[in-house]
This record gives structure tokens, C-alpha cells and sequence, in this order.
């Protein structure tokens, strides 16, 4: 199992491969079931201050392993129950932990590997790479959060057209319509969501992670309900050592140092 996603750490950044590049790194149920448990150790582990997903070889992630899934004895239907169910812990996952996850998008992301770019915090595009829902064309259900995030990086018409025609989307379009964070050259992406996740990582992981999920809350909320969360949000901060560090910084007139020695 372990080798179907590989894991290394660079300092406090750790980096996750999908290893299935003889398949575009189609996700199986073993890949996802690795991936969701990498996510949930490095998620706990205080030393890990950013996480990196992307793709071994030419791809990110063709998504679901339909072959797989079409030989199972369980039958499909079957097989795509517990595929959905292992991949979603790792969406909620991504979600809710208060470090940021980043998406090097190497090459074709599509169906469920698609759904995984969206999940994370941001993505960083290789210019030749491609998005494409890739559900709706089979005659599926788009899952792995795709309806929940799509729409909220792109407005609810938008997600629509996506998913009702299902047409690939180039780097050049996905930073127009906000799929995507930035656009980088061929081989780069990797390089640049590191960078990216070395400056998120000197800044404070509890003032992200409250403001993550603060933003995530507020398309369901009432505004009485979540100006409540912000200032309970913002109490918390204050009183945490981050929050000391950041103000008595700003007094003193120097830089923040908000990594625990």
C-alpha cells in the first residue's frame, strides 16, 4: 500500500506522489485508502507546517480506476461505494486541518483527481496540463466534493456549464474562470507549490487555519451566527501564542516568528 503514494518530507513541508504513473496515477482503492491516511497522520503531526499533493511521471491524476472498479467482485456500484467512502475521509481531511494544502498539477487532472486539485487550498498549474470533470461524459456523479468546491471557486453557473458539458479545460482558461492559483511552465509546478507552502509555513497556522474554515462556514451561515465565530475566532487568536508573537511583533517593529523552536 505504502508504495502507491509516496510520501517525503522537506523540513516541515511533506510532499505526497500518487505512484501509479503506468496508469496517469489512476486512484484504487488502495491509492486512496494510502493517500487518506497520509493525510490524516501528516494533518496531527506539529511539524508538518504544509502539505504538497501531486503526481509521479506525466500526470496528476487521470481520477478513479474504472477498470478496477468494472473487475471488482463486489460489482461497480460496489466498488465505487467504498471508493467514494475512503476518498471523501481524505477530502474531509484537506478540509479541515489548519495547514495548507497545495496541489503541483503536473499534468491531466481529471474525474477524481480533479475533484482532489479542487479540495486543496490552492493549485499550481503546469501550463500544459489539463482540468476536465470527467464524471458526467460516463454517465456518472461527480463526487469527491466536486459539487461543493466547484461552484465556490466559480460561481454557480459556471460549475454548471463545467459539469454539463464536460469539456477540458487548459491552464489558460482554469486561471481565468479561478480554477487555479497561478500558472507555471512545464515542469515547475512541483518547484512552485513548494515555494508556495514555505512562505504559508512562516506565517501562523492558527490564524489560517481559523480563517480556512471561517470562509468555508460562511456560505452556509447566517450573519449574526458567524460575525459571533469571527470574534470568537478572533479571542482565540489573541490569546494564542501566535497571536502574542504577531502583536508584540508589530510593537516592536520587527518580523514575527511564528515557528515553534
Amino acid at each position: 500500500m505504502a508504495d502507491s503514494v509516496k510520501l517525503i518530507r522537506d523540513g516541515d513541508i511533506a510532499q505526497l506522489f500518487i505512484n501509479r504513473p503506468e496508469a496517469l496515477n489512476a486512484l484504487n482503492l488502495e491509492t486512496m485508502q494510502c493517500l487518506g491516511g497520509h493525510l490524516i497522520t501528516l494533518g496531527g503531526d506539529d511539524s508538518v507546517r504544509g502539505i504538497v499533493i501531486t503526481g509521479e511521471g506525466s500526470a496528476f491524476s487521470a481520477g478513479g480506476d474504472l477498470k478496477w472498479a468494472l473487475g471488482s467482485p463486489q460489482g461497480c456500484s460496489g466498488a465505487f461505494r467504498e471508493m467514494a467512502g475512503v476518498f471523501h475521509l481524505g477530502i474531509v481531511e484537506i478540509r479541515r486541518m489548519s495547514k495548507p494544502v497545495i496541489a503541483a498539477v503536473n499534468g491531466v487532472a481529471a474525474g477524481g483527481g480533479f475533484s482532489l486539485a479542487l479540495a486543496c487550498d490552492f493549485r499550481v498549474m503546469a501550463r500544459s496540463a489539463i482540468l476536465q470533470q470527467a464524471y458526467t461524459a460516463r454517465g456518472l456523479c461527480v463526487n469527491g466534493g466536486g459539487t461543493f468546491t466547484l461552484p465556490r471557486l466559480v460561481g454557480l453557473a459556471r460549475a454548471l456549464e463545467i459539469i454539463a458539458f464536460d469539456k477540458p479545460i487548459s491552464s489558460e482558461q482554469a486561471l481565468a474562470w479561478n480554477l487555479v492559483t497561478k500558472v507555471v511552465d512545464n515542469g515547475q509546478a512541483l518547484a512552485e507549490a513548494m515555494n508556495m507552502a514555505r512562505e504559508l509555513a512562516d506565517g501562523s497556522l492558527n490564524s489560517f487555519g481559523w480563517c480556512k474554515q471561517l470562509l468555508m462556514d460562511s456560505f452556509g451561515a447566517a450573519l449574526e451566527a458567524h460575525l459571533e465565530r469571527e470574534r470568537t475566532g478572533l479571542v482565540s487568536c489573541a490569546s494564542h501564542r501566535d497571536g502574542r508573537e504577531g502583536l508584540e511583533a508589530f510593537v516592536e517593529k520587527r518580523k514575527p516568528v511564528f515557528k515553534l523552536d
